[in-house]
């Protein structure tokens, strides 16, 4: 997968990331309908499902059921669509790479100990050894591979941080032949002065790849951390619309993902191609209101799926 061109970018659709953590399970043909009404709007790039146990992320139990069906939702006479699916261990990739519509697998690299053991259970060496495979089976497989590094922009957990810890990480998935890589800011603690920093600093050490930024962020102060990271050179960001979600393991409920309008609205301003005008986005945000208006809140006793 190249990097966009300098005057566009390459921006992903995270639903997936915004509903892991909803108090309500949202209907498989829900999400269906939600998916191919977002492809058919012009979004090209959906992290859209996730095979991690259900009793970790039930939320997202019925991703081969939303595949199944949203393949013949993909749009005609148009190259087809990335679609992220997120994985943490073997079983997982098994499942991904069962299902066509899957372009790209998803892996979250942890380089703070304290959150790779409440994401995923697992050592430095287990992670590390575990991308290996990844990195083997999706090139086998002809599937892309995005390695998420978490805790990026900084770590809240009283370790060990520097941008020479992110370096590592980067030149190490470099020389195992992973080309796609997004810098979290998992916990939403970076200062835009801090997102630009650290991508200016690492990205000399991946020549050749591409790296991108997924952002959380309280509401005021998002489109300067974007600004920050384009300006930096990053010229691929995740988002999602209205800002809804973010990590379920991190432990801030106030911290969301970047809002797709955010990037999107504060790039275009900056003369940058996006891809979605102006009466998409909207549209794209009024769907997803609805989303969060009917799944977004706890009620008395489970909703009818």
């Amino acid at each position: 997968m190249s990097a966009a061109p300098e005057n566009s970018v390459t921006v992903i659709e995270c639903p997936r990331d915004a509903w892991q953590g909803l108090p309500q399970i949202i209907p498989t043909q829900t999400k269906i309908d939600y998916l191919s009404r977002l492809l058919s709007l012009g979004f090209r790039h959906l992290d859209a499902v996730s095979f991690v146990a259900p009793k970790y992320v039930p939320q997202m139990a019925d991703s081969e059921a939303v595949m199944a069906e949203l393949v013949h939702h993909f749009p005609a006479q148009r190259p087809a669509p990335e679609i992220i699916g997120i994985v943490v261990n073997e079983q997982g990739l098994k499942r991904a790479l069962a299902l066509p519509g899957v372009t790209t697998i998803g892996y979250p690299y942890s380089i703070s100990a304290y959150f790779r053991r409440a994401n995923a259970n697992m050592t430095r060496a287990e992670s590390r050894a575990l991308v290996e495979i990844l990195h083997k089976e999706t090139e086998n497989a002809k599937r892309g591979l995005v390695v998420y590094v978490s805790m990026a922009f900084g770590n809240p957990y009283d370790e060990p941080w520097g941008p020479e810890i992110v370096e590592d990480a980067l030149v190490w998935l470099k020389d195992i032949g992973v080309r796609t890589v997004s810098l979290a800011d998992t916990a939403g603690t970076a200062s835009p002065h801090d997102v630009a920093s650290l991508y200016s600093v690492v990205k000399n050490c991946a020549a050749g790849m591409d790296i991108g930024v997924h952002l959380h962020s309280m509401p005021d102060g998002a489109a300067e951390k974007v600004l920050a990271a384009f300006e930096a050179g990053c010229r691929r960001f995740d988002g999602a619309l209205t800002g809804l979600g973010g990590c379920p393991f991190a432990g801030d409920e106030l911290v969301g993902n970047i809002p797709t309008e955010t990037v999107l609205t504060t790039l275009a301003a900056r003369g940058v191609a996006t891809g979605i005008d102006t009466k998409s986005l909207a549209l794209a945000c009024a769907i997803t209101g609805e989303i969060r208006k009917a799944y977004g809140h706890e009620v008395d006793g489970p909703k009818p799926n």
